[in-house]
């Protein structure tokens, strides 16, 4: 029997999963995450007619004759370059950027995938909802009162507590920045009730208690009359409420049982020192008053014991100008730097950055830290097995997956609202096929003309 026709039938078989895999190319053009397919070909077993001779003094070297018996698959090989991104807006859309796969769970068994249309199920696990794998990464920690995100711990589902509660804070720190206009009338000494309010100045604005009340902080600035470069500072919490929250301040050790204190600035405008009417002064360094008050009784919860409230009033540095209380040549303004109160929220979204940490957005204002997506990384990507569903699981020579946050140690980035698409080539797939096709019927010609030369060898005696 002729060898062609077994090297076309060969020919044949291979070109057809060749096309298969082209096939199977085209058809996921659209698939989010999918990574395309190669053939590569190889030449089958050889039969050799005559081997080769080595040079002698008569006459020279002699080739090997052989004759080829057909060809084989090499490798089917799975292509992992990048997709192109496409924008969706949903913010549980995540595409990576560079290497890595994310982490799904299904069960005890651990899956591989670049598709990125994740959602929530009804207990705010973040999954893939086609399958309901879950991802994997690390859920934020409070310890101390610091969040923070092992990345060293063992990885474990994600769960966004939406409309989880973010507990109130009370004010312990209040930062002023007001400017007292220099310019202001130097009150005389005696001065009468009408020219004390003429040289005065009042900023007001809320604090929290420990239950997430709000409070209303006003200090009045007054220049003192006879004394250049000095104001006064009455420091009064709730100023309206019916029953009185004594409030008293404090500065250094020693108890001081006013709520006034004195500010001075030097001939540039900005803080010299500060005092109280019992001597205690500060001038060096960061200026603060310690501030004390009580919480109205009408505000706390029944049941609960009388509260005495405490924050730090933080001026500013001596001889600063930048986030102080200055006095300037210039309008009187109303500024609070920074105040840490806030009353309870409500979780009311999130968002991932591109090193996959997971921020949720409270109803509060307040930015809380979640969660971290993990990625895992291969030394051969192109040696996991697919299992379906755009997914891959680890093979004898993907090795073994290495997990950890994005950007190290080669992995990706995320890139949030949006997906990675298919990295599939069209023109490319559609040149493919038709180099198959021609391939295909160039063997079936091979295999028709060995036909006929058998047909003439039979007809050779008639």
């Amino acid at each position: 029997m002729m060898r062609s026709l077994y090297s076309g039938v060969s020919g044949l078989q291979n070109h057809q999963v060749r096309m298969d895999v082209i096939g199977n190319n085209i058809s996921n053009i659209n698939t989010v995450g999918f990574k395309k397919g190669r053939v590569n070909f190889q030449d089958l077993l050889s039969q050799t007619m005559a081997g080769a001779s080595r040079p002698t003094v008569e006459i020279g070297g002699v080739n090997p004759k052989q004759v080829g018996l057909g060809m084989n698959i090499a490798s089917i090989d799975t292509i992992h370059t990048q997709g192109s991104l496409q924008t969706t807006g949903v913010m549980t859309d995540l595409a990576i950027q560079g290497s890595g796969f994310f982490v799904m769970r299904s069960g005890d068994k651990q899956f591989f995938t670049r598709a990125g249309a994740f959602g929530l199920d009804e207990n705010g696990t973040l999954v893939n909802p086609a399958n309901g794998m879950r991802l994997q990464g690390w859920m934020a920690e409070t310890i101390g009162g610091e969040t923070l995100i092992n990345t060293a711990a063992e990885i474990g589902d994600l769960i966004i507590p939406v409309g989880g509660k973010d507990e109130a804070s009370p004010t312990t720190e209040v930062y002023l920045a007001s400017n007292l206009d220099k310019r202001t009338p130097l009150i005389p000494a005696g001065a009468g009730a009408e020219e004390i309010l003429e040289g005065t100045w009042s900023t007001s604005f809320d604090i929290y208690d420990s239950f997430g009340n709000i409070h209303t902080l006003q200090i009045n600035f007054t220049r003192v009359p006879g004394v250049n470069n000095r104001w006064q500072a009455e420091v009064i919490v709730d100023p309206e409420a019916e029953e009185p929250t004594n409030t008293l301040i404090e500065i250094g050790e020693e108890n001081n049982e006013t709520n006034t204190f004195f500010i001075d600035f030097n001939n540039l405008g900005t803080l010299a020192a500060i005092s109280d009417a019992q001597g205690d002064t500060l001038n060096e360094g960061n200026l603060q008053v310690q501030v004390g008050f009580d919480v109205p009784e009408a505000t706390i919860p029944p049941g609960e014991a009388a509260v005495r409230q405490n924050f730090t009033l933080n001026l500013g540095e001596v001889g600063s100008a930048v986030n102080a209380v200055t006095q300037f040549a210039s309008k009187s303004t109303t500024k609070v730097f920074e105040q840490n109160g806030y009353p309870m929220g409500y979780l009311e979204s999130f968002k991932i950055d591109q090193n996959g940490i997971i921020t949720g957005v409270y109803s509060n204002g307040t930015n809380r830290v979640l969660g971290q997506i993990a990625l895992a990384g291969f030394i051969n990507p192109g040696g996991l097995e697919k299992a379906g569903e755009n997914t891959y699981v680890v093979s004898n020579n993907s090795g073994e997956p290495l997990i950890g946050p994005s950007g190290a140690e080669g992995r990706g980035k995320f890139i949030a609202g949006a997906l990675e698409m298919s990295n599939v080539d069209l023109a490319e797939a559609f040149t493919d096929m038709i180099v198959t096709q021609r391939g295909f019927q160039a063997n079936s010609r091979t295999i028709i003309t060995s036909d006929q030369m058998l047909q003439e060898l039979l007809t050779l005696k008639r």
